[in-house]
């Protein structure tokens, strides 16, 4: 914990009505600036305590309070550090010990993940009993969406038409194993823009559950940018708003091996939204009558301050309807692994923001990010009041470019 950057924080308050945890329970240490002064107690010689490790581990990392700051204050370079230091120092519970090994020993990896695809899918028969055994198994089963038809893209997918450029395209774990159809979105969408999409194959975990989660993000963060050199681009696209955040940071998570921090800095990352915007439009757009909520994604808006593009999309789309969600800058309780270890706020928060996206009366949830779009369509589920269409931007303009129409969004 940097004491340079804690003592940034003049504790104004500003961070407060932004704050998902502080909203739902009015407390202090679980305020951007209690859990501050938390750290600066640390720093002070406090050693971690279970209630001091709890006041850190109920932060989501959304890092609204980031985008509140009048003083600049990093507290997403805190949090991180801080976690590594419960990380090290803290003995948990011997239960939460082995849930937290069973998912860093699935998510980050693809083969382990789409063998565990079918038993995840029939566990949600089982979630009474598992929650039970433990609520964090119970939120597993819950989130699972329904099982996705594999999709394989190629190395390389070439431009429709003149070639404008040529990137490199990250497949990520979750999205690559549930949400296959995104991937095969996004590679179509940049070649309908005139893009050759080099999709390099076997891809790894880029890092970001790890880095958000306190453990060691380099090896990953290496691997990473040692297969997008090798594939000869400088300019990868990513459609998953927390890898992107996590791939943007790899110079400062390398900073003490300049070598591979001067490489991480060659390598231009950029969202999918954030890079059809710079790049300008070229396809043409079909109609697409339908209403759609856009849901910012904390590791989106609040990490890369990508906001206006998803949205400038969207509108470019003849016919659709774009409809905000209110409390937009509150974190919906994905945020990473946060709704597998802290299921009960999680839900709290998943549930707070399903009744704000219903409330907009859209046929569609539109998000950047698979956290989000499982954890809010689990919520819809939850309230019983039927299934709510969700589809990622990159399919929704892979919807107008192709003229399939609005029936083919939210389809598993």
């Amino acid at each position: 914990m940097d004491p340079e950057l804690i003592k940034d924080c003049v504790h104004c308050g500003f961070c407060l009505p932004t704050c998902p945890t502080y909203l739902l329970w009015g407390e202090e240490m679980d305020s951007p600036r209690g859990r501050i002064h938390l750290m600066a107690q640390h720093v002070e010689g406090t050693p971690v305590t279970d209630e001091m490790a709890g006041h850190f581990d109920a932060c989501l990392g959304c890092m609204a309070c980031v985008t509140a700051c009048p003083s600049g204050v990093r507290y997403d370079r805190l949090i991180e550090e801080t976690r590594a230091v419960v990380e090290r120092e803290h003995v948990r519970a011997p239960e939460d010990r082995a849930i937290r090994e069973l998912v860093f020993a699935l998510f980050p990896y693809r083969r382990r993940l789409r063998a565990m695809r079918l038993p995840m899918r029939l566990a949600t028969r089982m979630r009474p009993f598992l929650d039970r055994v433990h609520p964090s198994l119970g939120a597993m089963a819950e989130l699972v969406p329904p099982p996705a038809r594999p999709i394989r893209l190629p190395p390389r997918v070439h431009a429709l038409g003149r070639r404008r450029a040529t990137v490199g395209m990250l497949t990520g774990c979750v999205q690559s194993q549930f949400f296959p159809r995104v991937n095969a979105a996004t590679a179509r969408v940049l070649a309908m823009e005139g893009c050759d999409v080099v999709i390099p194959p076997r891809q790894g975990c880029c890092g970001a559950l790890s880095l958000h989660s306190g453990r060691d993000a380099r090896r990953f963060a290496k691997r990473t940018i040692a297969m997008f050199e090798r594939a000869g681009v400088d300019t990868v696209v990513v459609n998953v708003a927390g890898c992107g955040s996590s791939m943007k940071e790899y110079a400062e998570v390398l900073r003490d091996e300049p070598e591979w921090a001067e490489r991480a800095e060659a390598l231009r990352v950029r969202d999918l939204a954030e890079y059809l915007v710079e790049l300008g439009p070229v396809a043409r757009r079909h109609p697409l009558p339908v209403s759609v909520a856009y849901h910012d994604a904390c590791h989106l808006a609040h990490a890369q301050g990508v906001r206006s593009q998803p949205r400038e999309l969207l509108r470019g789309i003849p016919g659709l309807e774009l409809r905000e969600i209110s409390e937009s800058a509150i974190c919906c309780g994905s945020a990473g692994t946060y709704n597998l270890f802290q299921p009960g706020p999680a839900r709290e928060l998943g549930d707070r923001k399903a009744g704000h996206v219903m409330a907009t009366g859209a046929e569609v949830l539109v998000s950047a990010n698979p956290g989000c779009s499982m954890q809010i369509a689990a919520a819809v589920r939850r309230s019983g009041k039927g299934e709510m269409r969700v589809a990622h931007t990159a399919e929704v303009l892979d919807a107008s470019l192709r003229g399939l129409g609005a029936r083919a969004l939210g389809r598993a």
